[in-house]
């Protein structure tokens, strides 16, 4: 049964697996990173930690408790020179994973396992970040002797700053005063002024006999413009046409016109002529 068996087996036996990681621990402490499966690098992290942890104490038994484990002189010998003097201040988490994608092949998550303090990038990057402001208002721990220390010495800078500003202050007071008084009577002379003198109108010329006033085209314009203006809005009255009747006779016959004057003067030649006497006896034809 495979009760409390809660670790990745890696698909390896005991032996197998313990071999695998030892080799893998010594590669990871001689060149300070190493590409592998993120499996793999997770088993790795939970086999070295314990192992760089026991470095910090440099005497023979943890030299053989480590050697045990890792079967490399090379690799121990580098670990307590070098690698203990970089983490001695590190209470743990002694190792990163950077992950990298999917190998070709069998698409298996790779990644990358290195020691944190053999970093320079990262390093020199948090070195230059300022620290982070919080929102919290939390003041700086002072003992209260700092406190007392610090009140008495801004209370000193003040008391020997006031003389010498009550001194500014009563030399420009004067001078201040003077310029609003100048400033006051300069408005005064001003105001009247603009009394006294009276805008005087300008007289125009005598306009000679027999002419008359001209008047600037501008103004017969616009005068023109608005006369439009108001016939357009008056509408126009149609007057009505007088019909001219003829007069008519007492008989309620019209008079006829008179014919033309050639017409008459013949007429008037016919009844002048004289008839030729008839003799006694005849009678008129």
């Amino acid at each position: 049964m495979r009760h409390r068996k809660s670790f990745n087996h890696l698909g390896r036996k005991k032996a197998h697996r313990e071999a695998m990681l030892a080799n893998m621990a010594a590669s990871l402490v001689l060149h300070k990173r190493i590409t592998t499966t993120t499996a793999k690098a997770k088993a790795l992290r939970m086999y070295v930690e314990p192992l760089i942890t026991k470095a910090k104490d440099d005497s023979t038994h943890s030299r053989r408790l480590v050697f045990k484990h890792l079967q490399n002189k090379e690799a121990v010998t580098e670990l307590f020179r070098e690698v203990s003097g970089k983490i001695a201040d590190r209470p743990g988490g002694y190792t990163r994973i950077l992950k990298t994608g999917h190998r070709l092949g069998d698409n298996a998550d790779m990644c990358i396992i290195e020691l944190v303090d053999y970093n320079e990038n990262l390093l020199a990057a948090k070195s230059e970040t300022k620290a982070k402001s919080t929102r919290r208002r939390r003041g700086s721990k002072k003992t209260t002797a700092q406190a007392t220390e610090q009140v008495e010495a801004t209370e000193e800078v003040k008391t020997e700053e006031t003389p010498a500003t009550e001194d500014v202050k009563a030399e420009e007071t004067p001078v201040i005063e003077e310029k609003v008084e100048e400033v006051k009577e300069i408005a005064k002379e001003e105001a009247k002024k603009e009394k006294t003198e009276k805008p005087v109108k300008a007289k125009k010329p005598a306009r000679p006999a027999g002419e008359e006033e001209t008047k600037p085209a501008s103004l017969s314009a616009d005068k023109a413009y608005s006369a439009g203006e108001k016939e357009k809005t008056e509408k126009p009255v149609k007057a009505k046409k007088e019909e001219v009747k003829p007069a008519r006779s007492a008989g309620g016959v019209e008079k006829k016109a008179d014919k033309a004057p050639a017409k008459k003067e013949k007429k008037e030649e016919d009844k002048g002529e004289d008839k030729p006497a008839r003799p006694a006896g005849e009678k008129e034809e």
